[in-house]
């Protein structure tokens, strides 16, 4: 084995380098492995709370606004803290445990990190 990656069209093996690029002799395809590499990044998605602090798994937030829990008359207050929070796709993007209140999903614009 060379070390390479496969062909990312047909899946062959048998890839080799040429400069920069890497180039596939069965389909023909060429690729540049650093490109897909900054592409698969930028396509990373980054949660930030209400001030662009970029949040983790784990790390602690506080409510900057009172929010209702739908389906309920429980209101969360402002500076509420939320810990270990987790980070989820979707439109509410925090998944965590409130105090008095239970687990609920919270969006990350009407929080900031503690």
């Amino acid at each position: 084995m060379s070390g390479l990656p496969a062909c990312p069209s047909c899946g062959s093996e048998y890839t080799y380098e040429d400069g920069l690029m890497l180039v596939c002799p069965e389909c023909a395809n060429e690729w540049n492995p650093a490109a897909d590499a900054e592409a698969a990044a930028a396509n990373e998605k980054v949660v930030t709370d209400a001030h662009g602090q970029p949040l983790a798994d784990g790390d602690t937030v506080t409510v900057i606004k009172d929010l209702k829990v739908k389906g309920s008359s429980l209101v969360v207050k402002v500076g509420t803290k939320a810990k270990d929070i987790r980070l989820v796709d979707g439109d509410h993007d925090i998944d965590c445990k409130v105090d008095g209140i239970g687990p609920m999903k919270l969006k990350s614009e009407f929080v900031k990190k503690a």
